[in-house]
């Protein structure tokens, strides 16, 4: 579940036709700035911590908008309480993980463990090592925390981010984790709905509310008998019917169904194809950045088991600010303090070996030698590809990598020297041929709130026909857009809404592309090669790509290495023999 949110990259030039992964700057960057107004960060009126109602005095903040065919929509700038997550299966099972962890035997020589990439997986991996009594070294290249989660400050002291970024209460890890730090305050929790745009209609949109009264999955299906402006009466039958077999047949059928495309499922299934043009199209974008023809349906399935099953499966939440700083640096105060290190600016440049083809010791470009107990590669998968030493290439564990590719994205945020009406306090579904999921976020996150202009944060995929393009031609295309979602507000040719700056940020390869047959390819976090291991949402385990998937792939890293343990030492000792031999 990559959207939810992790979309990504830069451009210093306009053009990209190179993949550079050992450019300090691998992402590329760009922006632009109209004019000299500034855009000034202000703290929510009533807010002293995320969870409690805020009342904003603006009358921008309330819209109602007059529909022809249902109510007016009333939408209000308040965060919401925290869902009751903690009793749920899932999150205590997590928990069951992280307390595994933090509990295991001290001993008395702790694993120095070097791990490369400081993204969401290896930091997790950190985390959790440090919990265990272990020192973790952890490297990042680049000069910023986070991985596809990385945020740079402009010259006006404006954030912008790799992606758009949620979080669900279908999220069990990362909800640990984030209660594990003491900063379940930094979510800012949303009322439970989705919100989709309707193309036909532009400037108004279509909800699926999900009751608090009822339970799960009654909640869920409440939400879509009640929306009868994308579905029709015969269209949700027919999609009930196809998913029974989902539902009779549970996890082993979902594994199953990753030879299929989404939109080969549904026709098999005896699904309308309207059905996938009217849900799907968008759920696959956000899912994974790509179409319903491209992305496999075990994706959509886990997806929708998670969303139906759990109550607040689908409550969706936005940190309070940007996250290297709000969820990045406490994960590194909670290693630096339990004795780990975190090193920025330390590109590894090979992967030294032994005589035996085990790891010798991380190389970086800077010339520096890190040797350690145990390695772990926290980076995408296609670095990791590009670093593997050619020994081990036709080893059946990394030579299935080849079919697991990253999927290009791009974020796009822009300024406006205005308040937009037509916006919410929430996660909107474009339902745009060229956007896949948008968001007001001087409305929806505190630390970017700005009572007299909006910032919206776009994600624009799929991308793979764009990712070269001019940052120019690129806004050009995401206003062509724009101007349907917000016609009394925003023109293509910028006659209306004017743009005061934005900054446009690309990653050619992003997660993982969850296409029919990548669930075989996808590698254990523990490796044949003895000592070495692997974390990231691309590796096994069962929230595919997205935050949550990186954050479980850390904590099960971690527990590949604690039960290692005896080995590695055993392993240890002997390198300490032979090498006194010698």
């Amino acid at each position: 579940m990559a959207q939810f949110g992790q979309a990504a990259a830069l451009n210093l030039s306009g053009q990209c036709n190179v993949i550079n992964f050992w450019n300090s700057r691998s992402n590329w960057r760009g922006g632009f700035r109209n004019g000299s107004e500034q855009t000034n960060a202000l703290a929510f009126k009533g807010s002293d911590s995320m969870g409690h109602r805020l009342i904003i005095p603006n009358t921008h903040a309330v819209r109602k908008r007059p529909r022809n065919d249902v109510g007016p929509l009333q939408v209000v700038c308040i965060d919401y309480p925290r869902p009751e997550l903690d009793n749920t299966v899932n999150f205590l099972e997590a928990a069951c993980l992280s307390a595994s962890l933090r509990t295991s035997s001290r001993l008395d020589k702790p694993l120095d463990v070097v791990i490369a990439g400081a993204g969401l997986a290896g930091l997790s991996t950190a985390k959790y090592l440090a919990d265990a009594g272990h020192r973790p070294i952890l490297l990042e290249a680049r000069d910023v925390l986070g991985g596809k989660v990385a945020a740079w400050k402009d010259d006006d002291g404006d954030w912008y981010e790799t992606g758009l970024h949620i979080f669900f209460g279908a999220y069990p890890n990362v909800q640990n984790l984030f209660g594990e730090l003491g900063i379940n305050d930094r979510l800012q929790w949303k009322e439970h709905s989705m919100i989709f745009a309707m193309p036909n209609k532009p400037g108004e949109f279509s909800r699926f509310d999900f009751p608090e009264v009822l339970p799960a999955p009654l909640n869920g299906i409440w939400a879509i008998l009640k929306n009868n402006e994308m579905l029709t009466w015969p269209e949700k039958v027919k999609f009930a019917i196809g998913l029974l077999p989902a539902i009779i047949g549970g996890q082993a059928y979902v594994e199953a169904q990753d030879g299929s495309t989404v939109k080969d499922w549904m026709r098999k299934q005896g699904i309308p194809d309207r059905v996938t043009n009217e849900v799907f199209i968008a759920m696959s974008k956000a899912l994974n950045f790509i179409n319903p023809d491209e992305l496999s349906m075990q994706c959509i399935l886990i997806a929708l088991n998670r969303f139906l099953q759990e109550k607040h499966g689908s409550k969706m939440a936005f940190l309070d600010g940007n996250p290297p700083e709000r969820l990045c640096k406490p994960m590194v105060d909670h290693i630096q303090s339990l004795g780990g290190q975190v090193r920025l600016n330390s590109r590894i440049q090979k992967i030294e070996l032994n005589k035996d083809g085990t790891v010798k010791s991380f190389v970086l470009n800077n010339g520096n030698v890190i040797e350690g107990d145990a390695y772990v590669i926290a980076t995408p998968v296609d670095i990791l590809k590009l670093l593997l030493p050619e020994d081990w290439r036709e080893i059946p564990y990394f030579r299935k990598l080849e079919k697991l590719v990253g999927v290009p994205v791009i974020n796009v945020h822009i300024w406006f020297d205005r308040k937009l009406k037509n916006t919410y306090d929430h996660l909107l579904f474009s339902r745009s041929p060229l956007l896949s999921v948008y968001a007001d976020m001087s409305v929806t996150c505190k630390e970017y709130y700005n009572p007299n202009q909006s910032m919206l944060e776009l994600v624009f995929a799929p991308a793979e026909e764009w990712i070269s393009c001019s940052d120019s031609e690129i806004i050009d295309a995401t206003m062509k857009e724009l101007a349907k979602l917000f016609p009394d507000e925003i023109s293509a040719d910028k006659s209306k809404a004017k743009i005061v700056k934005y900054h446009v940020v690309k990653t050619p390869r992003s997660v993982y592309k969850t296409v029919p047959g990548s669930e075989l390819c996808r590698p254990l976090q523990r490796s044949p090669i003895e000592g070495f291991y692997l974390a990231g949402d691309y590796t096994k385990q069962k929230y595919l790509a997205s935050m949550e998937g990186a954050v479980l792939s850390g904590k099960l890293c971690a527990q590949a290495i604690v039960q290692d343990y005896e080995l590695l030492v055993a392993w240890g000792q002997k390198k300490v023999a032979e090498a006194s031999f010698v």
